[in-house]
């Protein structure tokens, strides 16, 4: 892969455009810097974008695996590109292209000249962050692949050779270690501080150093399925990982008019959210029944009550009450909230959930895209059938790229009709969470859960929804809009109900390992670690330890094509590990210029079904 080094420094430096947060505009010649001459703060935050580019990517992708989102139906006139596979669960080699791309060439090829340049400088806490990428990235590449070329990767071999997962995933952790040791020493006097190029914890060696042991907690519970797991080791990392909100990795983006220029990899602006760009960029993706209806609890009495962050993590659209149908469904259909009253009272609709897993609608050309007619003011679908499909609420914003404002991101019509508002993590000024306080709390809550500790997971679980909910509202309230209801923080007195209702657990007895897990899913929406998570517990298969089914409702969905279903993922029962999807197969490139040695890498390689084939940390395999 050699070719992609240098492939990746013309990429990166040719350019001279912005990031994130700025950093990117730093250049010692932003003209026409070469590779000799870009500065360690130069390089480090097109780095990180790249390599927080491919997690996104790879978040997006895992929602289709985790239930969370479907996409409307390729009998759709248009839709037909490679992400209209995974619905279907009949995926090709084309839709882990992305996240590879953005790894390898945008920042795995840059890493060791951002070393070399660190070493001339004594700049060392650049150095610990290039061994955090490196960990960070190949991890990906391990939970995405199993297998993967490691060691030769990123020397002098065009067709190097692949290492297996476990030498991958210690080699991680042994990056994290080295990045330590950086991170404790003094810069050289004149070294490039690193506030002045570190786009995710802005220069803060010591929120570098909890990112650090955070992903180790990560790393290590992903390790459950072996009898070499260790609860203790995860605890002794927890307790120097995030022990508040205020020590969170979290990229903040934003929408500004003069970011057009383009990702030279994607062609999305640098600036927007990754998961904007992945996955509401268009009106294709929506949610499904699985995960809407993680946000309400059914009453005994025949009510419903709604999690605070229901309107905020689904999109919603706008209604007009000239429609006697309107007005009657705003009265009983739970979905719809009044946000504006007087002569113009408008309801906004939450979106209901595609039942992907009860019904064969994607395999009855469904769901389709809603139009909205400016001058009747009405929703409709262009396709006989498919009139219901209007209750689906596209996940679609709209950034200044394409004609947007920065105060204006939701998508409207030509008449002002908030069409969606939006999510909470698809905006595209949407926080990207890297590693969060509430994650360690829900990973403290499992481990304690699994040694018998009971009343200390139930803190531990009860702390982590609270500090998601913590987190979330004080990214609302930052906004300062009120032209967006999905945008508005959450009733205070709401969340103080809620955390004290019998929605959530109350008592010891009451926890389960699948209340923790819904709660950390909800947490980690759109993210790697949902999918690492989903798999560790088998999906609903319910057949590890005594936890009973962890993810109920979780199947695959009916709609799947024959072919995926016999050749792809052919098990017959919840229970074979051959029915759920494990892993991504290589993508065209590793196909295409390193079969030889990809064929070396695992026996099932070039089968149909290597989708289904766990990878290493997945296993019980030491």
């Amino acid at each position: 892969m050699k070719n992609l080094k240098y492939i990746g420094c013309s990429l990166l430096f040719v350019l001279g455009l912005v990031s994130c947060n700025d950093w990117l505009d730093v250049n010692d010649n932003p003209n026409t810097p070469t590779q000799s001459e870009a500065s360690v703060a130069a390089r480090l935050p097109w780095i990180q974008h790249h390599c927080a580019y491919a997690y996104g990517s790879a978040g997006m992708r895992g929602g289709y695996m985790t239930g969370m989102i479907t996409s409307v139906s390729d009998a759709y006139p248009g839709a037909t590109n490679m992400h209209n596979y995974m619905p279907f669960w009949d995926p090709i080699n084309g839709i882990s292209t992305t996240p590879y791309q953005h790894w390898f060439v945008g920042a795995a090829a840059n890493l060791e000249d951002l070393i070399r340049a660190a070493e001339e400088e004594g700049a060392y806490h650049y150095i610990g962050a290039a061994h955090v990428m490196y960990a960070y990235g190949y991890m990906l590449m391990v939970d995405w692949y199993g297998e993967m070329p490691y060691y030769q990767a990123l020397g002098d071999y065009l067709t190097p050779e692949y290492d297996d997962g476990k030498t991958i995933f210690n080699g991680c952790l042994a990056d994290l270690d080295e990045a330590l040791k950086y991170f404790e020493m003094t810069q050289e006097a004149g070294a490039t501080p690193l506030k002045d190029g570190d786009s995710w914890n802005d220069g803060d060696v010591e929120k570098w150093k909890a990112f650090i042991y955070g992903l180790k907690a990560r790393w290590l519970n992903n390790l459950s399925k072996k009898s070499s797991y260790d609860p203790q080791a995860i605890l002794a990392a927890l307790e120097k990982a995030p022990t508040s909100n205020s020590m969170n990795t979290v990229i903040d983006h934003v929408n500004e008019t003069s970011d057009t220029s383009g990702d030279v990899l994607a062609g999305d602006p640098l600036k927007t959210s990754y998961l904007f760009d992945s996955a509401a960029w268009s009106d294709h993706i929506r949610l499904t029944k699985y995960y809407t209806d993680m946000f309400e609890y059914p009453q005994a009495d025949g009510t419903v009550v709604f999690d605070p962050r229901r309107e905020k993590m689904l999109p919603m659209n706008r209604h007009h009450i000239d429609s006697t149908y309107y007005v009657d469904v705003a009265i009983h259909d739970p979905h719809f909230k009044m946000y504006i009253s007087g002569k113009d009272t408008l309801y906004f609709m939450v979106t209901h959930g595609v039942d992907v897993v009860n019904t064969e609608i994607l395999l009855e050309g469904g769901p389709r895209t809603q139009v909205y007619d400016a001058d009747t003011k009405q929703y409709s679908v262009s396709a006989e059938g498919r009139e219901g499909d209007t209750i689906f609420v596209t996940l679609k914003g709209v950034c200044c790229a394409q004609g947007g404002q920065p105060d204006e991101t939701f998508y409207q019509s030509t008449d002002g009709t908030i069409l969606s508002t939006g999510t909470y993590y698809t905006r595209p000024e949407a926080p990207t969470d890297v590693l969060c306080y509430p994650e360690m709390c829900f990973i403290k809550a499992e481990v304690y859960f699994r040694l018998g500790e009971k009343g200390l997971a139930l803190a531990a679980y009860k702390e982590g929804v609270a500090a998601h909910l913590e987190m979330m509202n004080d990214k609302l309230a930052s906004y300062g809009t009120a032209n967006n209801p999905g945008k508005l923080p959450m009733d205070p007195d709401e969340i103080a109900d809620f955390l004290a209702s019998d929605c959530l657990a109350q008592t010891a007895d009451e926890l389960t390992m699948a209340e923790i897990m819904k709660q950390k899913f909800i947490a980690m929406t759109f993210t790697q670690q949902a999918w690492n998570d989903v798999r560790r517990f088998n999906y609903s298969a319910g057949n590890i330890a005594d936890f009973g089914v962890v993810y109920p409702g979780l199947e695959r969905p009916t709609g799947m094509r024959v072919t995926a279903a016999t050749t792809k993922f052919p098990g017959t029962s919840k229970t074979d590990e051959n029915y759920w999807w494990r892993r991504m197969a290589q993508c065209s490139h590793e196909v295409n210029y390193n079969a030889v040695e990809l064929g070396k890498s695992n026996p099932k390689a070039f089968d149909q079904d290597i989708w289904t084939v766990p990878v290493w940390w997945d296993t019980a395999e030491e």
